[in-house]
């Protein structure tokens, strides 16, 4: 069951929404209006989220309140790593949630949590149980991410990749599963924290990991969902079937779907990270994926 639906991911990180383009997010929130209203005439009661933002930054959401984007969404997420990006401690995370519910009376989603084994799986393992005793009951939805490492043959979504040093590395690590699905210390742990804990993970074009995906998170007790479908994989040959597959595979689950990425041809830039030339298209195709996909 689709329960939600985000409209992009991290729009105010540069590895995902080029904001040299657009420096004051005019475009990204005139875009989030039009989808927004495009889902609510299809689907009136499904609930609308603003792109989980990383960092954690409260001016962003008042600058979204300024321009009238959060009349049209229903809830506000966040996305955190305190123990591998932010420059914050991962007690701070009740602040940080505070800092946001002091300039919008929306409610607030953590739709990505998460602590790399880059250094030692133990660090996962102390990530989780203090997320755990930290965020439990103070907010609707936590999604952990991830449920796999990202295969270290496919590339991670940043900016400068291999540049970056060890914060382009950490993203391999992410998982409570390695590449080759082997279980890490943490696993055995997040049948504790489910169903209060979610899973976010994202399926990649005719991705060969979905169905044992889909049998490790039944496994853990896991209800709540969150991935995406990629506007620019809409254009890729087979893409709908490969969507239905996708969407077959997971409606045992309460789904916060994204929608995300421009692409190429339709760019401001030939960039994934790219603002749309014409913002109605990306509305478009949140209107058919929500009348192909919710109930």
């Amino acid at each position: 069951m689709i329960e939600a639906v985000m409209l992009w991911n991290e729009p105010n990180n540069k590895s995902h929404w080029d904001f040299e383009i657009d420096p004051e997010w005019t475009t990204y929130g005139a875009m989030v209006k039009l989808a927004a209203d495009a889902i609510r005439s299809e689907r009136p009661q499904l609930p609308r989220v603003l792109g989980g933002i990383s960092p954690i930054d409260p001016a962003f959401i008042a600058n979204m309140g300024r321009q009238g984007v959060l009349d049209h969404v229903d809830v506000v997420a966040v996305h955190g790593f305190p123990l591998d990006w932010n420059h914050w401690q991962i007690h701070e995370w009740p602040s940080k949630l505070e800092e946001i519910r002091a300039v919008t009376d929306k409610p607030l989603w953590i739709t990505e949590i998460g602590v790399s084994t880059f250094g030692a799986e133990e660090v996962q393992e102390f990530g989780l149980k203090r997320s755990a005793e930290l965020l439990r009951g103070k907010v609707d939805r936590v999604h952990w991410y991830s449920l796999y490492d990202l295969p270290r043959a496919w590339p991670a979504t940043t900016r400068h990749r291999e540049a970056e040093g060890s914060s382009y590395y950490r993203h391999f690590y992410m998982g409570l599963l390695r590449e080759d699905g082997t279980p890490k210390r943490a696993l055995r742990l997040f049948p504790e924290y489910t169903p209060d804990f979610g899973v976010c993970q994202w399926f990649h074009f005719e991705d060969h990991r979905l169905d044992d995906a889909v049998e490790w998170l039944k496994k853990l007790g896991v209800r709540h969902l969150r991935t995406g479908l990629s506007w620019a994989d809409s254009f890729r040959p087979g893409a709908d079937a490969w969507f239905d597959r996708q969407m077959r595979a997971i409606e045992a689950f309460d789904v916060t779907l994204t929608y995300c990425f421009t692409p190429e041809h339709a760019g401001v830039r030939p960039h994934h990270t790219s603002p749309p030339l014409r913002l109605e298209e990306f509305a478009e195709f949140c209107a058919r994926m929500t009348r192909r996909y919710v109930g």
